[in-house]
């Protein structure tokens, strides 16, 4: 999935704050405030994981892209968005990933 495809998301996501919870699934997580919405990224994480053990190819990708679907959802009941994410993940770029873990201390 490219940037492209996440500023995109994250522009629906932002659309169908407002809609009606009974037209659209995304309005109807938001509504049920972010609680709902970690959970239902944790279940769909959670899918995901039990793919990627089955080693599924195809429905591991499935499954992922349910998890950055909720994922953003989740961000976005606490008024984050994918490119809030990304722009971290730019700031740790060239860092190891032990130094990055043992500065957060």
């Amino acid at each position: 999935m490219s940037d492209d495809a996440f500023a995109r998301l994250d522009a629906t996501i932002a659309a169908r704050k407002g809609a009606d919870p009974e037209t659209s699934w995304t309005a109807k997580l938001l509504s049920k405030g972010p609680e709902k919405c970690a959970e239902k990224f944790g279940e769909e994480a959670v899918e995901a994981i039990i793919e990627a053990v089955k080693g599924d190819r195809e429905k591991l990708v499935s499954e992922a892209a349910d998890a950055i679907f909720h994922l953003a959802v989740m961000l976005a009941a606490r008024d984050l968005t994918l490119a809030d994410v990304a722009a971290e993940l730019a700031r740790r770029e060239g860092r190891s990933g032990i130094a990055e873990k043992a500065s957060r201390g």
